[in-house]
């Protein structure tokens, strides 16, 4: 559930005025289209954690299926129940006519997932956060969106917030994209993510190059394809000198959706050295610290797969199963650690919409995380949501 559906047309009327003014968009062009819209959504979970013991409440694993926090080696069970409507979103759109008679769009999006204020003891009050800001000229997009590199159309429908989480790349963040057709190439945000010796993870804003990506996206009859290309620069201050390590980091993903009749099938394969924070919301690092005080990158790679069926024109199961997996360097881990080497989730769900605007779900699944070490664990989670999308 993972994109919102546009609805409900704002123009320069005198009512459209007063909700833009409050908004603050009075100053907009008279030849200003706004678009507003979103989804309120409420989330029910019952989660068994199986092998150790629950998040805190405020953790953003106790909102959503996080694959890097699944607990392993535990004693025993842990069970919790937690309702939350954190997910609910809205955004405004705006297309304005400039004086050169080219368009300008731009898209603000907002909702209350993951922010760290809140509890759930009186009011559950939660501070908004930011997920899309961008404006569109011409063949360029310039701002905050999801990366060039990921593919939306191999997204699964799902209870959970993204559902194929472990093996695909799933990442939103600032850009200068040029877009032709189905080819598109970025430039975006640089971000290293580390393993120290012994584990762990070290995030280094020391990033100069901007990540690169590359995409083209085709269509075939009932066939959608894309495959993408991402290159970046890992980089990293590890010794005294004040200067920094670097190593070369690429990556490639394949993904297609194919329908036939109400039903597809949506599949995708991911891999590279130094992919890091991409893949599996950031499930591995990008780079590790060798014996020399050097950077050397990670492989990793991922792979998910999804199967919709309608029973009726209102009723449908989707079966969602993702996994991702690393090649760390025992010699510079200490196998008692917490460094994931895979991690999976299998998920069937039974979705009712009696509206296109309105869905009610229910979902079950089971995720297993397994350590360098080779200590697993399991997640086991029941899951129920209703959503009206306006």
């Amino acid at each position: 559930m993972a994109k919102a559906t546009k609805m409900n047309l704002f123009t320069r009327s005198a009512a459209g005025a007063a909700v833009l003014s409050v908004l603050s968009m009075g100053a907009q062009a008279a030849d200003t289209e706004f678009d507003f819209g979103g989804y309120v959504k409420l989330d029910l979970m019952v989660s068994d954690y199986a092998d150790g013991n629950a998040p805190a409440s405020g953790s953003i694993g106790r909102q959503m299926y996080i694959p890097s926090i699944t607990p392993v080696g535990g004693d025993g069970d842990d069970l919790t129940t937690d309702f939350h409507a954190r997910q609910s979103r809205f955004f405004v759109q705006s297309e304005t006519e400039l004086a050169n008679g080219k368009t300008i769009t731009s898209h603000i999006e907002m909702d209350f997932m993951l922010t760290p204020d809140g509890d759930q003891r009186i009011s559950n009050s939660y501070n908004p956060r930011l997920r899309q800001a961008f404006l569109r000229y011409g063949n360029w997009t310039f701002g905050q969106t999801w990366s060039n590199f990921q593919d939306l159309n191999i997204l699964a429908e799902s209870v959970d917030f993204i559902g194929v989480t472990d093996g695909i790349v799933f990442n939103r963040q600032a850009q200068i994209r040029y877009t032709n057709g189905g080819f598109s190439a970025s430039i975006e945000n640089p971000e290293t993510t580390v393993t120290p010796a012994g584990g762990g993870r070290i995030v280094s804003s020391d990033g100069v190059m901007p990540d690169v990506t590359f995409k083209y996206t085709g269509t075939a009859d009932n066939l959608v394809w894309q495959a993408s290309a991402l290159l970046r620069q890992l980089s990293y201050d590890v010794g005294t000198t004040g200067d920094d390590e670097t190593t070369f980091g690429y990556g490639v993903s394949f993904g297609a959706r194919y329908s036939f009749g109400m039903d597809d099938i949506r599949a995708s394969v991911t891999t590279g050295s130094g992919i890091g924070r991409y893949l599996g919301l950031n499930l591995f690092n990008g780079a590790y610290i060798d014996a020399n005080n050097e950077l050397e990158a990670i492989d990793s790679t991922g792979v998910s797969f999804a199967y919709r069926h309608f029973w009726t024109e209102q009723v449908r199961t989707n079966v969602v199963y993702s996994r991702g997996w690393s090649d760390n360097d025992d010699a510079m881990l200490n196998l008692t650690g917490d460094t994931t080497e895979y991690s999976q989730r299998l998920a069937v769900n039974l979705m009712y919409s009696p509206d296109p605007s309105l869905t009610f779900g229910a979902e079950i699944s089971q995720a297993n995380r397994e350590t360098e070490a080779g200590i697993d664990g399991d997640l086991n989670r029941l899951q129920f949501m209703a959503m009206y999308k306006f």
